[in-house]
């Protein structure tokens, strides 16, 4: 009982903390955080009804612009550096009363671009002769100065209520 009781007292605290470095986004608004320019904005709104109860279901988009006056490059150090895939990330938008109905999202994150190079070997074809391939290889990733890139997802949330939408960096100075 008294777990229970201190463990009341203290989520609201943890849920605090957890959430300090996240700003409050509202649609169509744009959000400066270190340099980057985030833009939510909802491209389409629905009504729709799951096991007999009602909800939103609303298509958003995100969108952020590099505006710090320096480009982020990872480069990677060979094809099982998955730190460079963890790092890529740049926003992350967090719908706090999203359901996560339906296979939909809770959360959209906007990542850095893909850096693909081709990549020339020698291979067989079907028949046995000798012929050389082309394999695109992700090299790394980047975000130039005044680049936009943008991602969209799906938030469903109670009826009557709009997405309820909190922003911040993922990126590591």
């Amino acid at each position: 009982m008294k777990w229970t009781r201190t463990l009341t007292i203290l989520l609201p605290f943890l849920a605090i903390a957890f959430t300090s470095n996240a700003q409050q986004i509202k649609d169509g608004e744009t959000v400066n955080i270190d340099g980057i320019a985030v833009t939510y904005s909802v491209t389409n709104k629905e009504k729709l009804t799951i096991k007999d109860q009602n909800f939103d279901r609303y298509k958003v988009l995100a969108s952020v612009k590099n505006n710090t006056g320096k480009s982020f490059n990872i480069r990677l150090a060979s094809s099982l550096d998955l730190t460079g895939i963890s790092n890529s990330k740049i926003i992350e938008l967090d719908c706090v009363n999203a359901t996560g109905a339906r296979l939909t999202s809770k959360k959209v994150q906007v990542s850095m671009k893909s850096h693909l190079i081709n990549v020339t070997y020698p291979t067989k074809d079907k028949d046995g002769k000798a012929i050389t391939a082309v394999l695109p290889v992700t090299a790394g990733y980047y975000f130039d100065q005044g680049q936009v890139i943008e991602n969209d997802a799906i938030f469903i949330v109670p009826a009557g209520e709009v997405p309820q939408v909190t922003v911040r960096s993922l990126l590591k100075n």
